[in-house]
């Protein structure tokens, strides 16, 4: 196969490893043909560093610690309390009066409720389901057989099968 120069400079008609072989050839041209095929050293002394360190060295350098935490929490979404109307209001208040009755029968129920965020204004909604225990209407709390509290200005609805009897859902 003949060779020739594109007008590129790059040699044209041979394989491409053989291309890389030429240039480094040419790159070097005699600057560094005393060293150049030295093998590797590896010290007597020291134990060859693992992988892991060495990658280290080269790990990017933060220069603002917890710059990276601080936009992240801030772009970090959450949502507004919701306020019950009078009627939802209503409906959650008796369906408190008669968990009230039914506990001693440890009924199972899933709360949805508000939980405050304590970063930043607003949180977001969950739900615990679970057997409840108390309610203390003194300190204002659901509480779970689980030991979950719920402050009873949270909830936002109550559901289970206790409330079938009563209540569509």
């Amino acid at each position: 196969m003949q060779q020739r120069k594109a007008a590129t400079g790059r040699l044209v008609g041979i394989e491409p490893e053989r291309e890389v072989q030429q240039l480094k050839k040419e790159e070097h041209s005699g600057l560094y043909d005393d060293i150049i095929d030295l093998p590797h050293p590896v010290s007597q002394k020291h134990p060859p560093m693992p992988m892991k360190n060495r990658a280290a060295q080269f790990s990017p350098f933060a220069a603002l610690n917890g710059h990276g935490a601080a936009i992240r929490e801030a772009q970090r979404e959450t949502e507004s309390r919701r306020e019950l109307g009078e009627y939802d209001r209503e409906v959650l208040d008796r369906k408190l009066a008669f968990l009230q009755e039914h506990l001693a029968e440890r009924p199972e129920v899933t709360v949805t409720y508000f939980l405050p965020d304590s970063k930043k204004d607003g949180g977001r909604y969950a739900d615990v389901s679970g057997k409840a225990r108390t309610i203390d209407f003194y300190h204002g709390l659901l509480v779970m057989e689980d030991g979950t509290k719920i402050r009873l200005e949270d909830i936002l609805d109550l559901s289970g099968e206790v409330f079938n009897i009563c209540f569509d859902g």
